[in-house]
């Protein structure tokens, strides 16, 4: 537990070094000029686009799962860029069906390998309105109906059903139709994952991105350090911007948020290269993971890496968060979670002196972009305002 005294003639806290906190830490210690503390209960800063380098053969692993900068917003895009350059690394995802290849989102490469064909871009809308009339939906209730009336019946068994029941944990049936509508559909052979402008990699490694994010001289960071244990010896006009979850800071007192978690197994396998590309996901129920990482092929400009012997393999499952030490990863976005979440909202906008944001404070899945972007505006509409209040 950090010393009382820590927290003496403090104006501003920051709980959770994630994207989220850490902007809205620069953005006080720079543009107020103000001393600001942050937080971490982790061992390390950058919450889950956390990222560090194998010692052996100096792969840069993401503990938390591949993460992969894209953005339109060219706002995000200056902000980021200031602390460091990016490579031009254009994310492609494959994926294994049947012990075949195909290329992800689903795209005419998808359908003409799928299906043995050779459609052209404007046959590829009457191909696909066809297979999806014998379903009959026209307003779809769920993330089956959802799918199948965009890419009809055959593809989303292959691709998306047991996939999408492995990933969740659940019938399709029983799920929300807006989770699916995240994945594009291509009529053309474009095989990017994102058409957005701007993409890369920070060339230096997320590490050290965050490194510079925290490295204004008003910046302290204490990690191991639990906000639950210290909250008490924080001053009453201390502003705490906080980006945990939302239901945990008001002690579940409306009930818990569901999340899925995520457990990774490593291997490091004696090939330089494995599968050839940076992820490749697995469509069907008969493999337990859903998706295998092999980072060595997020930066290909990295020489040593590739010229090693050896390749790092993380293999992902899906599993229900039963346990409270188990890290929260995608909002089980149910109409019961969200009326939930709604309750604690409520609260949280009677809580004098906290601002909450961030994935885990929003209860919703975002983007690296999309968390730079609500950290911006949150510390323009809800901090800066009050130094002059």
């Amino acid at each position: 537990m950090l010393p009382e005294k820590q927290f003496l003639n403090r104006k501003y806290v920051v709980v959770g070094s994630g994207l989220f906190g850490s902007v809205i830490a620069e953005r006080i210690a720079k543009v107020l000029n103000q001393k600001v503390l942050v937080i971490e209960q982790r061992p390390h800063v950058g919450g889950n686009c956390h990222s560090f380098l194998e010692p052996e053969t100096q792969i840069e692993i993401h503990t938390h799962g591949t993460h992969i900068f894209h953005t339109k917003n060219p706002r995000v895009w200056n902000y980021i860029t200031g602390f460091s350059s990016f490579t031009n690394y254009q994310h492609k995802v494959l994926t294994q069906h049947g012990n075949r290849v195909y290329f992800m989102p689903i795209s005419l490469a998808t359908i003409n390998s799928f299906y043995g064909l050779n459609l052209k871009p404007y046959e590829v809308e009457a191909f696909i309105r066809k297979e999806s009339a014998s379903a009959n939906i026209s307003e779809p209730r769920n993330l089956e109906e959802k799918a199948i009336s965009m890419v009809g019946q055959p593809l989303y068994k292959a691709f998306i059903r047991e996939y999408t029941t492995k990933q969740w944990g659940m019938d399709p049936k029983l799920l929300p139709a807006d989770i699916i509508t995240r994945l594009p559909v291509r009529m053309n052979y474009n095989a990017n994952y994102f058409n957005d402008l701007y993409q890369g990699m920070p060339v230096d490694g997320y590490f050290k991105l965050f490194e510079r994010l925290l490295s204004h001289p008003n910046i302290s960071v204490e990690l191991n350090c639990n906000y639950f244990s210290v909250r008490e010896l924080i001053p009453k006009d201390c502003l705490v911007v906080y980006t945990g979850p939302i239901d945990q800071f008001f002690d579940y007192c409306h009930g818990m948020l569901e999340w899925r978690s995520l457990r990774f197994e490593t291997e490091i396998k004696p090939v330089q290269d494995f599968q050839g590309t940076s992820v490749m996901n697995y469509a069907d129920s008969e493999v337990p993971y859903t998706r295998i990482h092999e980072f060595k092929h997020l930066h290909p400009e990295r020489d040593k890496p590739f010229s090693f012997p050896k390749t790092v393999l993380y293999k992902e499952y899906p599993t229900a968060r039963l346990d409270l030490a188990q890290e929260r990863y995608y909002p089980v976005n149910t109409a019961k979670n969200q009326a939930l979440f709604l309750k604690y909202k409520d609260q949280s906008s009677h809580s004098n002196g906290i601002v909450m944001g961030g994935r885990l404070g929003d209860y919703r899945y975002l983007d690296m972009d999309q968390t730079i972007a609500s950290a911006l505006e949150t510390f323009e509409t809800k901090i800066l305002p009050r130094k002059s209040a």
